[in-house]
């Protein structure tokens, strides 16, 4: 398949999904389980994407990446001390830009 092929089935995908939840009739979206469900799986996601981009893989083994860490680390002290989400985002990047120009790699 080209490129433009799967672009075009993801976005097709995305928003036949996206229309099936407009189109979900209101009981089913009432239900608890469901409710707790699609609050814990956003949060997964990112946990997971985090989780692979701080940590990189070498062949069979990973490998910590201590500038990435170093901003994962500065992110959580800044939610912790609930900063706005942008200063989180800046920490994070400031962080890791500061420790990959000092050669901490």
């Amino acid at each position: 398949m080209t490129l433009w092929t799967v672009l075009v089935a993801t976005a097709a995908g995305c928003y036949l999904l996206k229309y099936a939840g407009l189109a979900a009739p209101r009981r089913l979206l009432d239900n608890p389980w469901l409710r707790r469900f699609a609050t814990a799986v956003p949060l997964a996601l990112l946990a997971a994407l985090i989780a692979v981009e701080a940590l990189r893989g070498e062949g069979q083994a990973l490998a910590w990446d201590t500038a990435r860490m170093g901003g994962l680390g500065a992110a959580v002290l800044a939610l912790v001390l609930r900063a706005p989400f942008l200063v989180v985002i800046v920490a994070a990047a400031a962080t890791t830009a500061g420790l990959r120009a000092l050669g901490v790699g």
